[in-house]
């Protein structure tokens, strides 16, 4: 049982869940790709493994890490609020009331708009803004958060 699921109040039931995009990965998978052909292919020039070696390890370093915000982000909308949870060590929460939101905006650029991740941004009364980064299908988010505040 995740963080939204845990922290529901009576009667409010989830509408919309969302994760963080895979393109979270790419950079370390890059390393990772690029760490593996220099060792196995080139393996005959020692400098060349160990340059592999080294980039294969870089990218598992950098991977752990986004691993594990990977699988300790929750988005969800219920029929009440909205729940944001990022991080597991360093954690990062939101929940808001939906009459308490004045908008949801979304910043894409090119490449989010191809693959499906983008920015939210979460603005409560009060003018709080709170920026969410790479998140998987950030349109739909918006959309039912709007949807949810409209019934």
């Amino acid at each position: 049982m995740g963080y939204i699921e845990q922290n529901l109040i009576q009667g409010e039931q989830i509408r919309y869940y969302t994760k963080l995009h895979w393109i979270v990965f790419i950079f370390p998978i890059f390393l990772i790709v690029i760490g593996f052909c220099l060792a196995f292919v080139f393996s005959l020039y020692s400098a060349a493994l160990i340059l592999g070696t080294l980039f294969f390890l870089v990218g598992v370093l950098l991977g752990v890490p986004r691993f594990i915000t990977y699988k300790s982000s929750e988005f969800a909308v219920t029929n009440k609020r909205v729940l944001i949870k990022v991080g597991f060590i360093k954690r990062h929460s939101l929940e808001l009331l939906l009459q308490k939101v004045e908008g949801i905006g979304v910043d894409q650029d090119f490449s989010g708009r191809i693959f499906g991740y983008g920015t939210i941004i979460v603005t409560g009364t009060g003018g709080t803004k709170e920026p969410f980064k790479k998140i998987a299908n950030p349109l739909e988010f918006r959309k039912q958060v709007e949807q949810s505040i409209s019934q």
